[in-house]
């Protein structure tokens, strides 16, 4: 990509602060949301999602979580035309309810949530690449200390918490703050770095796949166990476990609309960055999960999920095949891909505290722009930071409380209010709109409402999301008393409300 800086450059008239670059084309916006998509996800969920439904029927979370992304990406792409900018959510849902009523809260309780949910996102990209890393050095493993911790809520249950401390963890660490340092640059090298590493998770998927294909046993990719397609209670709950790993696989579709202000032409751009790139990641994690699944029997992946070996299951899947100087390769390209991810995520992410910030709705500090580089690095840094700290929790743990906590407090309130937007804005410039309105934006929160709920050990998590969200609401109450904002101060119009 190739864009002048003295073109790119924007600045606010009024006060000529350094504003953000609208640099990236649909070439890089798709390849930053396939990385985030893809990222370490398929390559150490395998074993997980096998287990939950007990033999290869599991593909049918892959393809029910593909149908699900596309509606719930349909829901993102209307919204993100219409309302491009740097926030995403936290634009949409203010919008959405009303920017001086309940969407001052509703927008409060995004960035309050994802000060959790997305240092958990980038945690489990920066825990795989350590569990990988684990293939080549296998004392990554050593365990210096764990502990469990129990604490009873009223109301609310028993909430557990595990962390441990590993050679792993000092490694998973080390990624989150390389990450940091990479990102500490201009928008416009960070597309060009963008399309390099996209070209490696695509060379790493490719060669996964065509290994699979080339040595691939139907009679070991269709092994159903008995009573496998039984409608039974146990077969519903593994579907939603199955779901809810295929969700955190699939998500990353949505990352170009955290970046709308640098996003060249976001009325077509972003429409089709986010369809593309769940259309072709789809394909991807179909076909290169039966392919593995035709080589290595789903009942060895299933007795790995406990054990480390279930992490990098695609280097014993090499090693099966050419023998270990494969293995070694493929493994080190998963840790490229896995790092990938963390970038990608810790770019998208790191412009949302930015965008609440310049809106008053959150500390001022990370309305920061850097003076020569332009991006919001007070943002950037305090992310890394805390993704860094959640690098002590336990893969599995943080992947289920990221998830839970995500549909809660985000995404099943964003899918609602597409429809409420519809009925409150009709006149809203819409440069993309939903096919076949309202039936994805209902399909998308059925489904996410079913891997809320039907799945095993479904209340843990719930719990966290519940203690989120009252502590938010206490705290979005206590500033807005303090500053004379909704609902003390119902009848003073806010900036932007109309």
């Amino acid at each position: 990509m190739q864009t002048s800086d003295h073109g790119a450059q924007e600045r606010n008239p009024g006060d000529g602060s350094p504003q953000l670059i609208r640099g990236m084309g649909l070439a890089t916006a798709t390849s930053l949301n396939m990385l985030d998509m893809i990222g370490v996800g398929p390559f150490i969920t395998m074993p997980l999602i096998i287990s939950a439904m007990g033999g290869p029927q599991a593909m049918l979370g892959w393809i029910l979580g593909a149908g699900f992304a596309i509606c719930d990406g349909l829901v993102w792409a209307e919204l993100g035309a219409a309302m491009p900018g740097s926030g995403g959510s936290y634009r949409y849902l203010k919008e959405i309810y009303g920017p001086n009523r309940l969407g001052r809260l509703i927008s409060f309780l995004f960035i309050w949530q994802l000060s959790f949910s997305a240092p958990l996102s980038i945690a489990s990209g920066c825990l795989g690449l350590a569990g990988y890393a684990a293939y080549f050095w296998p004392g990554l493993d050593h365990v210096y200390f764990s502990h469990a911790a129990s604490a009873h809520i009223p109301l609310v249950g028993n909430l557990q918490l595990s962390w441990l401390a590993s050679t792993g963890t000092l490694v998973a660490v080390g990624a989150c703050v390389f990450a940091v340092m990479l990102l500490y640059r201009r928008i416009t090298a960070i597309g060009r770095l963008s399309k390099i590493l996209w070209l490696v998770v695509m060379g790493t998927i490719g060669w996964i796949i065509f290994a699979g294909l080339t040595h691939f046993n139907a009679a070991r990719a269709f092994d159903f166990p008995p009573g496998a397609f039984t409608f039974s209670r146990g077969f519903f709950k593994g579907l939603g476990s199955a779901m809810l790993i295929a969700t955190y696989d699939y998500w990353g579709y949505y990352n170009v609309c955290f970046l709308g202000d640098e996003v060249k032409d976001p009325g077509r751009n972003i429409p089709r960055a986010l369809l593309l790139s769940i259309l072709l990641v789809a394909c991807l994690y179909i076909v290169m999960n039966l392919s593995i699944v035709a080589v290595v029997p789903w009942r060895e992946m299933a007795a790995a999920k406990d054990a480390n070996s279930g992490l990098y299951v695609m280097s014993l899947f090499m090693q099966r095949i050419y023998g270990t100087w494969a293995a070694r390769v493929v493994t080190g390209l998963v840790m490229w891909t896995a790092f990938a991810s963390v970038f990608s995520l810790m770019l998208g992410y790191s412009r949302v505290p930015y965008a609440a910030a310049l809106d008053g709705n959150y500390f001022r500090i990370f309305a920061k722009v850097h003076p020569e580089y332009r991006f919001p690095y007070v943002s950037l840094v305090s992310l890394g930071v805390v993704a860094a700290i959640f690098c002590f929790l336990r893969l599995a743990d943080a992947i289920a409380a990221l998830v839970v906590i995500r549909i809660m407090l985000q995404f099943l309130v964003q899918a609602i209010g597409v429809i409420v937007l519809r009925v409150r804005r009709p006149d809203l410039p819409r440069p993309f709109r939903m096919w076949l309105y309202p039936l994805p934006a209902l399909i998308a929160s059925v489904g996410f409402g079913y891997i809320l709920f039907v799945r095993v050990n479904a209340l843990k998590e719930i719990r966290y999301a519940i203690v989120i969200l009252i502590l938010g609401i206490a705290i979005y109450m206590a500033r807005a008393w303090r500053k004379g904002e909704w609902p003390f101060a119902p009848d003073v119009v806010l900036e932007g409300s109309r």
